[in-house]
């Protein structure tokens, strides 16, 4: 079985003072190991809801969703965590580096979750770090560090725990061009290597360079 992600009639719907807002309406959806695909929509379209379901973030309200062949819509929260830490890298447009911390300490947090030693959670760090390109930036702190190299930090700290599914939202959001650039060839090595990518963007270039583009609008998705 090929099948990493399958969504069934997900649906999630909240309320915001006396009215019920519906983010995602019947979402079916179904995405292989090695698939690299665009979820596009504008702002308020659901696109940033269907990420949090599908990162394991939070539960829709009603419908499934299996990850690994595993239905993950129904577990606890603290369940979740430990399936996301497993399975799923995120990799986000404000970046969420720790200031204070280095490169290689940002890298390394999620492994402290593992029970990883230090110097190994150290040396897979390091090791990532040189990979995207980053190997004479290991003790620089967030504030010394292009906005680019910060996001190649995130991408770094994504894949430490070599993670199955990569969810990335506006990866170039906050990037120039040639950054942006280089964040879309690590992607491609990425693939290369049989990881699943996932973008979540409103840039419709960007997305014109996956091979599968899922459209949502109004919490409605088609492809």
């Amino acid at each position: 079985m090929n099948e990493l992600i399958k969504c069934i009639d997900i649906c999630k719907s909240y309320q915001r003072g006396e009215e019920q807002v519906h983010a995602l309406r019947n979402i079916n959806l179904t995405i292989n190991k090695g698939e690299y695909i665009a979820i596009l929509g504008p702002s308020g379209s659901g696109k940033s809801t269907l990420m949090s379901i599908l990162g394991c973030l939070d539960k829709p309200t009603s419908g499934e969703y299996y990850l690994l062949n595993r239905d993950v819509s129904r577990l606890s929260y603290s369940e979740l965590a430990v399936v996301r830490n497993r399975t799923i890298g995120f990799i986000f447009q404000g970046f969420y580096l720790l200031p204070h911390a280095t490169a290689v300490e940002n890298v390394a947090m999620p492994l402290i979750y593992r029970g990883v030693s230090t110097r190994k959670r150290n040396e897979k760090a390091k090791e990532l770090l040189q990979a995207v390109g980053l190997g004479d930036r290991l003790t620089h702190r967030p504030n010394e560090l292009s906005g680019g190299q910060q996001q190649r930090v995130a991408i770094a700290r994504a894949l430490v725990t070599d993670p199955d599914l990569i969810l990335a939202d506006e990866p170039t959001g906050n990037l120039d061009s040639e950054s942006g650039a280089a964040v879309m060839d690590i992607f491609g090595r990425l693939l290369a290597q049989g990881k699943t990518v996932i973008v979540v963007t409103h840039d419709q270039n960007l997305a014109k360079r996956m091979q599968r583009i899922l459209h949502i609008k109004d919490g409605k998705l088609s492809e």
